[in-house]
């Protein structure tokens, strides 16, 4: 797995590699090297190269990936005292803070669970460092970088990940308020991209409510926009601002790298709001995808900072690590990755004129935690509407092509879908969820019947 290169270096080697990543011609999603789609089902596991020993990282893993994810964020220089609390081996990541003198015991480490993720088909979302390291905004520290060590440590880790399975992901939660902080930012791109020959794409994790776009959108190195819309359960103000990045220009792929976590403090306000729940992860994953984002990061507020007994808790979760990746969200989010996919994907965009608005739009469309949103392709062989309540919803048929059109029911919290009927593809036509009344979600599907599509969530 390990081979030692000429210069001192370790470079890591698979015997079988993870096809690379790449945008797509329309730029708006990702496909592997062949051209085949790719949906980022991702989760948030910052702290998982810093606290997670072998075993406990392969079951972490292991448990992803029978759940659908194809993609983990993690962290080489973590943001908990990455630099000064050693790893689960007792080793630190840098001789005396020093991004030129990296320590090949702890990169080891990182070498192997790379390796394991991508033997399990999970590319890794790889950040070089937390941002606390050239930012100290939060009193987090120390800051070890500038430009011109940025550079170096960029080409020294993207030369050594060069054949494994990942996106490069710059940032970690800080702004970028001054000119040198922009530099160091640029400077490690150019690092990264020098060390790995250009061979995995490039993005930015933003602060929270903001996206890469509103720093970096024009730079040559940003290959897509990822936001962090936050840990807030409303669509408006938030969630929308996929949308806005959508429409920008020049085209860029776009996610939500952070949204709300499951388990997590409402808005940072547990006394006031409580603690989040799967239907507060699932209506982020259907907002952001039928807004136009290329897939979705789901994160639990124990599991990105790989919580258990004895370790202190950061901002009260409520449970380990361990008991975290089972939750229901967490299962979740692998049924809507199955529903994208069961259609055509590379030619979906995001499409709320299916909808007519009732006579009060805060009804439908709605705002807030009620927002109804849909998608379609291009072709308008197919289109989905997010339905976040049980509310009666009236869509204009005509946005199937088709003479007929096959209506579904698909359920986001078992994946479970049911034929409602076969319909003219005319007019209007008022449907209602199984659950009137209810703040339970639904996602109808309309089908172009000549096309005979498999059940919403069924493999095509």
């Amino acid at each position: 797995m390990l081979a030692v290169l000429a210069t001192g270096a370790v470079c890591l080697l698979s015997a079988a590699p993870l096809p690379s990543l790449q945008v797509s011609e329309n730029r708006r999603f990702l496909v592997t090297q062949d051209g085949k789609p790719f949906f980022w089902m991702g989760d948030t596991a910052w702290e998982l190269f810093h606290r997670l020993n072998r075993e406990e990282a392969a079951e972490y893993l292991g448990t992803r990936a029978s759940q659908g994810y194809n993609v983990v964020q993690a962290v080489a220089l973590a943001e908990f005292d990455g630099l000064t609390v050693p790893n689960a081996y007792g080793v630190l990541p840098l001789q005396d803070n020093d991004p030129r003198r990296p320590v090949e015991a702890y990169f080891q480490h990182v070498d192997w669970i790379v390796a394991e993720a991508n033997r399990r088909g999970i590319y890794v979302g790889f950040l070089p460092t937390w941002g606390d390291k050239w930012n100290k905004k939060w009193g987090a520290g120390p800051e070890i970088f500038t430009p011109e060590n940025a550079r170096v440590w960029g080409e020294w880790i993207g030369r050594r990940y060069r054949n494994a399975g990942l996106v490069w992901i710059l940032g970690g939660d800080r702004p970028v308020e001054t000119p040198a902080q922009r530099a160091i930012v640029i400077a490690m791109a150019e690092g990264l991209r020098a060390g790995d020959g250009g061979a995995h794409l490039i993005t930015f994790h933003p602060t929270g409510g903001s996206g890469s776009a509103e720093v970096f959108h024009s730079e040559p190195w940003l290959d897509f926009n990822m936001r962090q819309n936050g840990h807030n359960p409303e669509y408006t103000g938030h969630y929308d601002k996929t949308s806005n990045d959508y429409k920008r220009t020049p085209v860029k792929p776009v996610l939500d790298g952070e949204p709300i976590y499951e388990g997590h403090p409402v808005s940072f306000n547990a006394k006031n709001f409580g603690h989040s729940v799967a239907a507060d992860v699932r209506r982020p994953f259907y907002w952001d995808v039928f807004s136009g984002a290329f897939g979705h990061t789901y994160g639990h507020h124990s599991v990105w900072s790989m919580h258990q007994m004895g370790r202190v808790p950061v901002n009260s979760p409520i449970m380990s690590w361990r008991e975290a990746i089972r939750e229901p969200g967490s299962i979740q989010m692998g049924y809507g990755r199955k529903l994208i996919e069961s259609r055509p994907f590379l030619t979906r965009v995001p499409d709320d004129s299916i909808l007519v608005p009732t006579e009060y739009p805060t009804l439908v469309p709605g705002a807030g935690t009620r927002r109804f949103v849909a998608t379609r392709d291009t072709d308008r062989s197919y289109a989905m509407v997010y339905m976040p309540v049980g509310r009666p919803v009236t869509v204009r048929m005509d946005s199937i092509h088709g003479k007929k059109v096959k209506a579904w029911w698909f359920d986001p919290r078992t994946g479970k879908a049911v034929s409602i009927g076969t319909f003219e593809s005319q007019g209007t036509r008022t449907f209602q969820s199984p659950t009137p009344g209810e703040l339970l979600d639904w996602v109808l599907v309309l089908d172009d019947a000549s096309r005979r599509y498999p059940a919403p969530g069924v493999g095509r």
